[in-house]
């Protein structure tokens, strides 16, 4: 883990041993992983998390830099070692790509999606080490799979993660939310601010988020206040900014 090793917490602590025998670890290299200590920086993020905690779904729209992908992610880590769910299922839409037609591209499917998965990639780095998530994955312990992948399947006893949801249309987001199977999370994450799909209103990020308020077993949030953001205060600027841009572009 190198210098991303987190201190280990008495709390947090749980049975290596009863981890590695429910999953295929040869190598026994998951033994080094204990715990992390997740600590919320703002009042968003700990929305967020309890959300998480409380709620089978979670739907969040926030600002670049709120570090809503981030906190989703340490918490999938501290769930699959605590054994509340077998495995980690990463799903993101890769719009810039023809929809989610990647099969044109040289290479495996895991070449393939390799360029879209960066955020994921970054912050597991931060939280256990790439070469902890690249072994992780070589496991099957944690799967990334494109949308089109994902139809068709029951996904069981995990904790999905679905990035970039302001990208992926109703359609889409309609049959990837009913993959949920038993004893699973999903989390749905995504930035109405940057939408990249062809046809701006069939976003689903938006809508979902109004349908879904106020339903049990559903949790909502929005982080776009002004301390949201925690990457880098920059990033605020920068963004309303360009608010104003667009703005002055669509009264021409």
């Amino acid at each position: 883990m190198g210098k991303h090793r987190r201190r280990i917490t008495e709390e947090d602590e749980y049975e290596v041993e009863q981890f590695l025998a429910e999953r295929n670890d040869p190598k026994n290299k998951l033994s080094s992983l204990r715990s992390i200590q997740l600590k919320c920086k703002t009042p968003g993020q700990k929305e967020l998390l309890n959300s998480i905690k409380e709620n089978q779904i979670t739907i969040c729209s926030g600002r670049a830099g709120s570090g809503k992908t981030y906190i989703t992610s340490a918490q999938s880590i501290k769930f699959l070692k605590a054994n509340q769910f077998r495995k980690i299922i990463l799903i993101k839409s890769v719009v810039p790509l023809k929809g989610e037609e990647i099969g044109y591209l040289k290479g495996s499917l895991e070449e393939k999606i390799n360029p879209f998965i960066d955020s994921f990639i970054d912050n597991y780095d931060k939280i256990i080490g790439k070469s902890n998530f690249e072994y992780m994955r070589a496991e099957g312990i944690i799967e990334v799979i494109p949308i089109a992948f994902a139809r068709g399947r029951t996904l069981d006893n995990s904790f999905i993660i679905i990035d970039e949801a302001q990208n992926i249309d109703v359609d889409n987001m309609k049959s990837l939310m009913t993959r949920i199977g038993e004893k699973s999370k999903m989390i749905i994450l995504g930035d109405i601010k940057q939408k990249d799909i062809k046809n701006k209103r069939m976003s689903s990020l938006e809508i979902i988020i109004e349908s879904f308020k106020d339903i049990d077993d559903f949790g909502t949030v929005k982080l776009y206040s002004d301390t949201d953001v925690v990457r880098n205060p920059i990033i605020k600027t920068i963004e309303d900014k360009f608010d104003e841009i667009e703005e002055e572009m669509n009264k021409r």
